[in-house]
């Protein structure tokens, strides 16, 4: 049998929710029309605008943004990682970035919230503190699938190597990133800190970005990837929107795993 297929999807999300959706219903079709049997979307990619506006946006689960991804995995018949959205939660107008897998019957198979938030200042650069708007999960997240067990991360997570290390040991051959970095950190790390998490603990990474110029006025760095368990960049984007795909060879990860056994060496677990 042919080796399943795994796509990232590159956008370029704005305020307006509706044409979000669209758009990335387009973008899965294409990568579905493809062949590839897993899609993920990128952070934010249903709805990116003001902070005044967002106590407008959280969506709970069940509800609008999850109800149009099961809908989705199904039409496609892809398992979907749906990115990040904004998720309701009960704490004082504070929202959840949260991650959904959803397999290709449309059931929710999995839900990761973000657990690191970021807050940084950057002189000159880039200023966001996402805990003034957001909640930090709680939860390493990892699901079974038919083309393997998926490890569930979001963006700024990537920073975090004991996260992944966790999903690892939890079992992940698959590691989802979905992401807006913004270009002047993606420049710099972006690449590197990608191609570490899939070294380290031997899994696939697939890590689909925001692109162009978000609400805030900072640029996104795009050039989303797929890596495998050996730290070869796979599929690469770059600046736009994008559709990237790579086969998901699970005897190859196998092999690597078998003749660089480190995840059975390590003396100090997380």
């Amino acid at each position: 049998m042919p080796n399943p297929i795994a796509a990232a999807i590159q956008m370029r999300s704005g305020p307006d929710l509706d044409a979000n959706l669209e758009r990335a219903r387009s973008l899965a079709r294409e990568a579905a029309d493809r062949g590839a049997a897993l899609v993920v979307l990128p952070e934010v990619f249903a709805w990116r605008g003001l902070r005044l506006h967002e106590h407008e946006v959280p969506s709970a689960v069940p509800g609008p943004v999850s109800d149009f991804l099961c809908r989705l995995a199904v039409e496609l018949g892809v398992i979907l990682v749906g990115g990040s959205f904004l998720e309701r939660s009960e704490h004082d107008g504070k929202s959840y970035n949260t991650s959904l897998l959803i397999d290709a019957t449309g059931e929710i198979r999995a839900i990761y919230r973000k657990m690191h938030l970021f807050d940084v200042d950057l002189p000159g650069e880039v200023t966001v503190r996402e805990s003034d708007a957001r909640v930090p999960g709680a939860e390493v997240v990892t699901a079974a699938t038919a083309i393997g067990t998926l490890g569930m991360s979001i963006c700024y997570d990537l920073r975090f190597p004991e996260l992944y290390r966790r999903l690892a040991r939890a079992g992940a051959t698959i590691v989802t990133v979905p992401s807006a970095f913004t270009a002047f950190t993606g420049a710099a790390h972006w690449e590197p800190l990608l191609r570490a998490r899939a070294i380290e603990n031997q899994v696939y990474v697939i890590a689909p970005n925001q692109t162009g110029t978000s609400p805030h006025g900072f640029a996104d760095y795009g050039h989303s990837m797929i890596i495998d368990p050996w730290g070869a960049i796979v599929a690469r984007a770059g600046d736009g929107e994008a559709v990237i795909s790579a086969e998901i060879d699970a005897a190859y990860l196998a092999r690597v795993r078998r003749e660089m056994p480190c995840l059975g060496h390590a003396r100090l677990l997380t």
